[in-house]
């Protein structure tokens, strides 16, 4: 389906604060901060060191259960309902439905947004859809455990991102911390290399997109638009379920579902049920990644992408008796290292730019 602007009231689902408000409200104008400076801002403290800490590790907390809820749960609907496309479609559509209600009862209000913003949430739809594409494209070219592999290199790629297009520098800690991240991953889900180099190139792009798409979240939520993320969630599902829909289509994936229905197997109530309490899942996972995203940053959610590939496997030894060895144990071991380190220098880093801040007049 994830900077610069003074602390904001945390977490965000609340009826006051930006973006937020009774329904009746006049929409705020986010034309008139077309001029503000990204660079400016980037002078002041970054927008996840602004967050207490308490918060931050509340939302990541909260992302982690939901993710691994999620995950699990994908892999038993999944055996049954085999329509990827229609399954992202699910998902979108349920989040759009659920925050238009959450609209009308008051939780926040739309912005006014001009054309450019417009243009920006559909661009980032297709991002978003061209992400999930390349996922399961390079998957039907490669192992999967070369797969899970290159999509560990994930934070690398933030990095450089970020490195790259808005000069942001991290603290050496930072850097050497990715290292028993990424190898202690890679452990974890050692297997079978197997690729083409079409596969290789693809599974590569869609590494870099998926960091891309990250970045671009967090932009939204915490660069000159300021989105608040249930309305970013609102204005980017409708968008995204139209194009996985489309996608389904293109795929057969409908031709296929319709044939599934006339043979009565997907007719069951407890099939619907499963699906229904899969799609709500699946809505509060977005609402708590994008409130992550905001608070903790991009790079940050990539780090707890590798962290969490550890804890499915880890939850996969008593849930679907999965074994393991040796070499994924010391994997799994080395990863949480890495994840102690990280959150280290991020609680340093945290303390350096506060001593070091200096606020901008507005």
């Amino acid at each position: 389906m994830s900077s610069e602007s003074p602390p904001e009231p945390s977490p965000p689902l609340l009826k006051s604060g930006q973006g937020f408000g009774p329904p009746n409200d006049s929409a705020v104008d986010m034309e008139a901060n077309r001029g503000r400076s990204d660079a400016a801002s980037q002078s002041n403290l970054d927008h996840e060191y602004s967050i207490p800490s308490t918060v931050k590790f509340t939302w990541l907390g909260t992302y982690f259960l939901l993710s691994l809820l999620l995950t699990i749960y994908n892999k038993l609907v999944l055996g049954v309902f085999k329509f990827p496309w229609l399954l992202t479609f699910l998902h979108t559509s349920i989040s759009a439905l659920g925050t238009y209600g959450m609209m009308h009862m008051g939780y926040f209000k739309l912005s006014r947004l001009g054309l450019r913003e417009n243009l920006a949430l559909l661009a980032f739809s297709a991002l978003f859809t061209a992400n999930i594409a390349l996922s399961n494209l390079s998957l039907a070219m490669v192992s999967v455990p070369f797969y899970q592999t290159m999509r560990m290199l994930c934070p690398i790629f933030t990095l450089l991102i970020f490195r790259a297009w808005y000069g942001r520098t991290y603290s050496t800690l930072t850097y050497l911390s990715l290292a028993p991240l990424i190898v202690g991953a890679t452990m974890t889900t050692a297997g079978e290399m197997k690729f083409s180099d079409a596969g290789f190139l693809l599974t590569i792009l869609g590494v870099i997109f998926a960091a891309l798409k990250t970045i671009v979240t967090n932009r939204f939520m915490t660069g000159s638009l300021a989105l608040p993320p249930v309305e970013f969630l609102i204005r980017m599902s409708p968008l995204a379920a139209a194009q996985a829909l489309i996608c389904a289509f293109a795929t057969g994936e409908v031709d296929g579902f319709r044939t599934a229905l006339a043979n009565s197997e997907m007719s069951s109530l407890a099939t619907f049920t499963s699906l229904l309490g899969n799609g709500f899942l699946a809505f509060l996972l977005n609402i708590s990644s994008f409130n992550t995203n905001k608070l903790a940053g991009a790079l940050t959610m990539t780090v707890c992408g590798n962290l969490k590939q550890c804890l499915t496997v880890l939850l996969g030894i008593f849930i679907f008796n999965v074994d393991i060895d040796l070499l994924k144990g010391t994997g799994m071991a080395v990863t949480m290292l890495g994840a102690a380190i990280y959150s280290k220098a991020e609680l340093d880093n945290k303390k350096k730019q506060q001593t070091g801040y200096r606020k901008i007049p507005q």
